[in-house]
């Protein structure tokens, strides 16, 4: 199928307008080709695309508009777009890769272009499909009733002392959950072993299908509390009036509401992993009218005056040389490198299995 799609890519960019050619161009002539380019309307799940597409205008003198849209509803809109042969959407930028990738690219409904004059600062893995940032979500607790994170590993989650006290987001409503567990399984497994091995002092029992399998399965017959927001998740671990000890999974955008009197703290040195990072993806639509623009823009969102806007919540551009801000208030960019980091290049697979980690999930999981 991957195959196919990509000759229908080269396919669909052989006879799109010549401006498709010459993807190594110099940025500068990308700019002037792109301002010979009608107005391009760019989809995103956060509200911060509206203010980096007025941005990216007063930069280049490209007109662009940002839309916030959840990205089930962009992928739909998209399809139908492409099957309609009225192409309205741009750009899209997707917190969903698989769907992403089955659904967009291996359909030829969408392409993938990464600048090459960027390619000494993103690693491959970033490039295809591409990946814009990527957003972490940890491990938090109540710094007003801990003075450090309470658990040092991540098994601890499954014991009795912490039934009834994780709170997350429901995974059979958040797919970004199963897509980490999915992950885990294919690129981190060997560390949730040790991490097991490292707690009980003895290897984990091969009977299982994997570690991670073993860990989800435990995590769910614990009866974490599911929630359905990260804001929600976030108030059951460190909202003021909080008394009772919890650990959270939320993103760090959360951490926005310390300033309020929430008193959410990153569990720093959690073994494995204090948490894990899922990208947003950069797509164009085939058949834009504007393909200089679209690329204009991914270029942009890969600048660091293009990603300001959403660095200011702690997602973190795939571009090495891009650092958070300082004043980004969780603190997460000195401590990237306790990140699961997600891997794009296997979001099918993540497609492909995500039922499978639902069942897993809704089989073992206890109130």
């Amino acid at each position: 199928m991957r195959s196919l799609s990509r000759l229908a890519i080269a396919i669909s960019l052989a006879s799109a307008p010549a401006a498709w050619a010459g993807e190594s161009s110099a940025i500068d002539e990308l700019i002037e080709a792109a301002r010979q380019e009608p107005a391009i309307t760019v989809y995103d799940s956060t509200g911060k695309i509206i203010e980096q597409a007025e941005g990216f205008t007063r930069k280049y003198g490209v007109q662009a508009e940002g839309v916030k849209s959840k990205a089930p509803h962009t992928l739909e809109r998209i399809i139908r777009e492409a099957q309609a042969g009225n192409i309205q959407t741009d750009v899209a930028i997707l917190a969903d890769a698989p769907a992403a990738v089955a659904q967009l690219l291996d359909t030829g409904f969408a392409v993938n272009w990464f600048p090459e004059a960027l390619a000494d600062t993103i690693s491959e893995r970033y490039r295809d499909p591409l990946a814009i940032v990527m957003a972490p979500n940890v491990w938090t607790y109540s710094t007003a009733l801990h003075d450090s994170c309470p658990i040092a590993n991540l098994w601890e989650l499954t014991e009795p002392e912490w039934a009834r006290r994780v709170a997350m987001q429901d995974p059979l409503g958040k797919p970004s959950y199963v897509d980490w567990f999915n992950q885990m399984a294919q690129h981190g497994d060997e560390a949730m072993a040790a991490a097991f091995e490292a707690r009980y002092g003895h290897p984990l029992d091969d009977s299982e299908e994997s570690a991670t399998a073993a860990w989800v399965k435990a995590l769910a017959a614990n009866a974490p509390l599911l929630t359905d927001s990260d804001s929600n998740a976030a108030e059951a671990v460190a909202s003021p009036d909080q008394q009772d000890s919890f650990i959270g999974l939320t993103s760090t955008a959360k951490f926005r509401d310390n300033a309020n009197g929430m008193t959410l703290g990153i569990c720093e040195g959690l073994d494995p992993w204090l948490g894990w990072t899922y990208p947003s993806i950069g797509l164009i639509a085939s058949g834009t009218q504007s393909p200089n623009a679209a690329k204009l823009f991914l270029y942009y969102l890969l600048t660091e005056e293009g990603i300001a806007p959403q660095a200011q919540d702690g997602k973190i551009s795939t571009r090495s040389n891009i650092a958070l801000p300082a004043s980004e208030p969780s603190g997460i960019g000195a401590l990237k490198a306790q990140l699961f980091d997600y891997s794009p290049d296997t979001a099918i697979d993540d497609w492909e299995n995500r039922q499978d980690w639902q069942e897993l999930w809704m089989l073992n999981y206890r109130r």
